[in-house]
């Protein structure tokens, strides 16, 4: 037994390359030509294949890194074969005629389409072949796998998107797309950059959201006075530090009440079965704003936890979604989402349903109003929300009466109540 080591092939005039996928592990069995890792450049993306056969020792890589040629990808543990010996001997007491015959045989075969891509895209190679045989350009289609990673299935439903059949006959579907009658130059100095990775990834998400789903908003006022109160005095009894708590937390389990007594809201809707499919959990996701664009990641079972709980694991998801190191899974099995503006401002908005949830609560920033209280003008703390939900399983009947269920558990009789 032998270490071997994996390193980067040649990859020519490409440096710095980015690490966007390990498909491996420490103690897995490869393959010769096993993909090992994904790399990504500003054109393509490409798969580098494991050269030997053996067990991984240990993987020298990880997703994010930026490497070039030569650089260590693992190693592993192999064991020289014999018939490899023979096979190489073999190959170099071929005739020459025998190559000649092979070469001739290679140039007369049928080159497959090219297709020009126009952009990044993450695909294995037996992908890209099948999206090549199709005609389509791989860069255009959205991927729905891990790191917008496109599949056979998300070529295909690229392929019906731009074709449709009529009496058994193929035709292209025409092309909507609005053609600027004169280019930004002209009228100025621009400034042309990529968009961001995760928006180029929730892009389509939230254009097939808006199309398929019929949005309803409501928009109401809560009176969240003592909630206030009582969060500002919140305190440690064994040091008598004050203890931090975010608004979201309390708003979260309020939340968590509400799909109790609304159970429509805690559902999604099967579109081919046109039947409704209810949760029992409580997984609540809520808009992080990061500079690589939003996400919406999920706090599990938040029925279990308390209001401080809430908050240190709004903290730490946050954290883990600014330095990209949360796992994709985390964005899905929500129950319903918090899109909150509380921290830059404004009041109402139309948040954007997250399907397959049904429902997405928006919250503004609060502020204070007078109002007249037995004969006393007084001073109250107002919090804006906008609830956006699908009016094919919600009417406005129930969007109402959640809206105002959910302003009596963040109002003065709920307040305490939650933090237990």
């Amino acid at each position: 037994m032998t270490t071997t080591k994996i390193t980067i092939p040649d990859m020519g005039d490409f440096k710095d390359v980015e690490v966007i996928e390990v498909l491996v592990k420490k103690g897995q069995i490869v393959k010769k030509n096993d993909s090992l890792i994904t790399l990504e450049s500003d054109k393509s993306s490409v798969e580098v294949p494991s050269t030997h056969e053996g067990k991984i020792n240990e993987v020298k890589i990880s997703v994010g890194d930026k490497v070039n040629q030569g650089d260590i990808i693992l190693t592993l543990e192999t064991k020289s074969s014999s018939n490899e010996i023979k096979d190489k001997k073999e190959v170099q007491q071929k005739p020459k005629s025998q190559k000649v015959i092979k070469q001739s045989t290679i140039e007369k075969q049928a080159p497959a389409p090219v297709v020009p891509l126009s952009g990044k895209s993450s695909a294995s190679p037996n992908v890209r072949k099948f999206a090549r045989e199709l005609g389509a350009d791989i860069s255009k289609i959205p991927g729905t796998q891990r790191s917008g990673r496109v599949s056979n299935a998300d070529v295909k439903k690229f392929i019906r998107s731009q074709v449709s059949v009529d009496q058994g006959q193929i035709q292209k579907k025409e092309s909507s797309k609005h053609i600027e009658e004169y280019k930004h130059e002209e009228f100025g100095e621009i400034k042309i950059e990529e968009l961001p990775r995760v928006k180029k990834l929730s892009g389509p998400h939230l254009v097939r959201s808006w199309t398929e789903i019929p949005h309803v908003t409501q928009h109401d006022e809560i009176d969240v006075t003592e909630m206030e109160q009582f969060r500002n005095t919140l305190y440690d009894y064994y040091t008598g530090e004050k203890i931090k708590v975010t608004p979201l937390a309390f708003i979260a389990k309020a939340l968590v009440s509400a799909l109790k007594q609304f159970p429509n809201f805690n559902a999604s809707l099967d579109p081919n079965s046109n039947k409704v499919i209810y949760k029992k959990y409580f997984h609540i996701g809520f808009a992080v704003d990061t500079p690589h664009g939003l996400m919406v990641p999920k706090i599990r079972d938040v029925d279990q936890m308390s209001i401080q709980k809430i908050g240190e694991e709004l903290k730490n998801t946050s954290q883990l979604c600014r330095d990209l190191k949360i796992d994709k899974k985390e964005f899905f099995g929500g129950s319903m989402t918090i899109s909150s503006l509380g921290g830059i401002g404004g009041t109402h908005f139309t948040p954007i349903i997250n399907p397959p949830e049904v429902a997405i609560l928006g919250v503004g920033k609060s502020f204070d109003r007078l109002v007249k209280i037995k004969n006393k003008i007084v001073s109250r703390k107002i919090l804006p929300i906008s609830l956006s939900y699908d009016h094919r399983l919600i009417d406005g009947a129930e969007g109402a009466k959640f809206c105002v269920y959910l302003g009596k558990c963040l109002g003065k009789d709920f307040a305490f109540k939650l933090a237990i």
